[in-house]
C-alpha cells in the first residue's frame, strides 16, 4: 500500500546540533512553517564524507581492452573507484529542507509537469509516481522496464545513454535561482526561499574525517559525556565548533566566469532543484525530438536515455551537447554508450556500436542497475559483485569480533550469530518482518533503554526476486542461484564453533 512521505524525520546521526525526536515535532513543525523564522535562520555547517565505490570494468589500455580496478587516462593508470561527495545537514537545517521541499516546492513542481505530460512522463528520478494498480510508487525497476518494454516494441533502434559530467557540483547558480523562482510563480524568490538559497549555494561544511580527532577515531569519552547531558552531538555547541581547531570549509568550486557554482548533493532538498534546473532542457528535448522525430526520452537524474534511429545517431547527440551546454553543463563524452538492437531470425540482440562504428555483437544497454542484451535482462554484474562483497567482508569482520572475544575471555570456541547473516545474505531474509530492538537514551544523565520493534524490509536478494518478477526475466534468479552456496562456503572458511566444517 503507498504511502506519503513525512517530511518530519528523526536522523540518528549526530550533528553539531542536538537531535529532535518525535515528541517536540510540534514545535519543529510552528518553526519551518513561519516564513519570517525561516527567512533569519542560521544554517549551521555541513558535514561532509566520501563514498567510494570500486569498480571493475573494461577500460582501453592503448587499445588493449581488458577488466580491470583500473583505467587508462591522459598518459597515466588511475584508479576506476567512483568517489561521491556526501554532504548533510544538522537536524533543525534537514527538517527545514525537508518541509520546504515536500510541502512547498514539489507541488509547484508537479503542478507545473502536470501542464505537460510528455515532459512528466520522460523524468523519473526523484519523483512519486504511482504504478498502474495505484497501489503503490514506481522505483527503478519500474523505470527500466518502460525502457526495455519501448525497445521491444520498436526492435530495430539504437539506445543512447549519455550522463551530464559533475552534475550536483556544476549547477550554475543565477540560472538555479531564476528556475526556483519560476516555479514558485515569483520573479524573484522570497526572504524565506532565498534563505533556503544562500544555504545552498553558498555552504560550508566540515569534513567527517577531520572530526576523527583520536587517532583517526572519534572522542568517544566526549560523546558519551554530551549524551549523558543529553546531546547528541559533536560540540556542545556551535560556538565551541568555532573555537575548536577544526577547518570550516566554504564551497570554493567556480566556472570559467569565476562565479560560485554546484549544491551540494546529499540534502533532503538537492533532488528537487536539481529536477528544476533542468526542466527546460526535457522541455526542448521533448519539443524538438520527441515531437518532430518521434525520439523515446527519459531522464534519471543526470542519466540520459534516448531511443531513436541509428540515423539519427549524431543529430541528437549534437543537439544534447548544445542544450547542455546552454544550461552551463557538459555532456561526459567517455560515458556515451551506444547499443543497437536489431531483430536477428527473431530474436533480439544488443550490439555496441564503436567509435570507428564497428558493431561489437551482445554488449548490453546498461541502464539502472540492468544489463538488457534484447533476448534477457540481467541484474549488473558490479551489483551482483557487489552483494557477495559485502557478504564475504561482513563475514570476514565477525570472525575478528569472535577472535577478539575468545582471546579475552580464554575461550576455545565462539560462535557466530548465523540467523543475522541468513537474514541479510540469503533467500530466508527474502521477507519483511518486524524485528525485536533497543535503543539507549540519557535522561538526566542516567541511561535508560527502551526495547521497540523495527521493521526489516528484505535483503537484496528480495529486491532481485522482485525485479525477475516484473521484468518476467526469470534469468535474473538465476544468476543468484549459488548465493546460498557461497554464503555456506565464505562461513567454513573461518573458525566459528557452530559452522560445520566439511569432511
Amino acid at each position: 500500500m503507498k504511502t506519503q512521505k513525512d517530511w518530519f524525520k528523526d536522523r540518528g546521526y549526530p550533528h553539531f546540533t542536538n537531535k529532535t525526536p518525535l515528541f517536540i515535532r510540534k514545535n519543529i513543525e510552528y518553526y519551518v512553517t513561519n516564513q519570517k523564522k525561516v527567512a533569519h535562520h542560521s544554517f549551521s555547517p555541513l558535514i561532509f564524507k566520501e563514498i567510494k565505490q570500486r569498480r571493475y570494468k573494461i577500460s582501453d589500455f592503448n587499445g588493449i581492452e581488458k577488466r580491470s580496478h583500473k583505467k587508462f587516462k591522459n598518459g597515466k593508470i588511475i584508479s576506476n573507484t567512483k568517489i561521491r561527495e556526501i554532504l548533510y545537514a544538522t537536524h533543525i537545517d534537514a527538517h527545514i529542507y525537508s518541509y520546504y521541499t515536500q510541502q512547498i516546492i514539489t507541488p509547484k513542481y508537479e503542478a507545473c509537469l502536470n501542464k505537460i505530460p510528455l515532459v512528466s512522463n520522460a523524468i523519473t528520478a526523484y519523483r512519486k509516481i504511482e504504478t498502474g494498480d495505484k497501489l503503490k510508487f514506481k522505483n527503478n525497476v519500474h523505470f527500466a522496464k518502460d525502457v526495455f518494454e519501448e525497445i521491444k516494441q520498436r526492435e530495430n533502434c539504437v539506445a543512447l545513454v549519455l550522463d551530464i559530467e559533475n552534475f550536483f557540483p556544476s549547477l550554475n547558480h543565477k540560472k538555479l535561482k531564476l528556475a526556483w523562482a519560476k516555479i514558485l510563480g515569483h520573479k524573484t524568490l522570497p526572504k524565506d526561499h532565498f534563505n533556503l538559497f544562500k544555504a545552498t549555494t553558498n555552504f560550508s561544511y566540515v569534513k567527517l574525517k577531520d572530526l576523527k580527532t583520536k587517532n583517526g577515531h572519534f572522542d568517544e569519552k566526549e560523546l558519551v559525556k554530551l549524551k549523558k547531558e543529553g546531546k547528541h552531538t559533536f560540540f556542545n555547541s556551535i560556538k565551541d565548533l568555532i573555537d575548536s581547531d577544526i577547518i570550516i570549509h566554504k564551497n570554493q568550486k567556480k566556472d570559467n566566469e569565476g562565479n560560485l557554482m554546484g549544491i551540494p548533493q546529499g540534502l533532503p532538498i538537492s533532488a528537487i532543484l536539481a529536477n528544476i534546473y533542468m526542466l527546460d532542457f526535457d522541455k526542448a528535448v521533448i519539443n524538438e525530438l520527441t515531437l518532430k522525430h518521434n525520439v523515446f526520452y527519459r531522464r534519471y537524474s543526470d542519466d540520459i536515455v534516448m531511443l531513436c534511429d541509428k540515423s539519427q545517431i549524431q543529430p541528437i547527440e549534437d543537439f544534447v551537447e548544445k542544450e547542455v551546454l546552454k544550461n552551463k553543463l557538459k555532456v561526459s563524452i567517455e560515458k556515451t554508450e551506444r547499443t543497437l538492437f536489431k531483430n536477428n531470425n527473431g530474436k533480439l540482440q544488443s550490439y555496441r556500436i564503436e567509435n570507428n562504428g564497428d558493431l561489437k555483437e551482445n554488449i548490453p544497454l546498461n541502464y539502472l542497475g540492468f544489463e538488457f542484451y534484447g533476448y534477457q535482462t540481467l541484474i549488473k554484474s558490479k551489483n551482483l559483485a557487489k552483494f557477495y562483497r559485502e557478504m564475504k567482508q561482513t563475514i570476514k569482520r565477525k570472525h575478528k569480533r569472535v577472535e577478539t572475544i575468545k582471546e579475552k575471555h580464554l575461550l576455545d570456541e565462539a560462535p557466530i550469530f548465523k540467523s543475522k547473516l541468513y537474514r541479510l545474505f540469503s533467500f530466508k531474509g527474502e521477507k519483511s518482518r518486524m524485528l525485536p530492538a533497543r535503543k539507549t537514551v540519557f535522561i538526566n544523565g542516567k541511561a535508560e533503554t527502551e526495547c521497540f520493534e523495527r521493521k526489516f524490509r528484505g535483503n537484496y536478494i528480495r529486491y532481485a526476486y522482485r525485479a525477475a518478477n516484473e521484468l518476467n526475466a526469470p534469468e535474473i534468479k538465476r544468476q543468484l542461484r549459488n548465493h546460498w552456496k557461497i554464503l555456506q562456503k565464505t562461513m567454513k572458511k573461518y573458525d566459528f564453533s557452530n559452522v560445520k566444517k566439511e569432511p
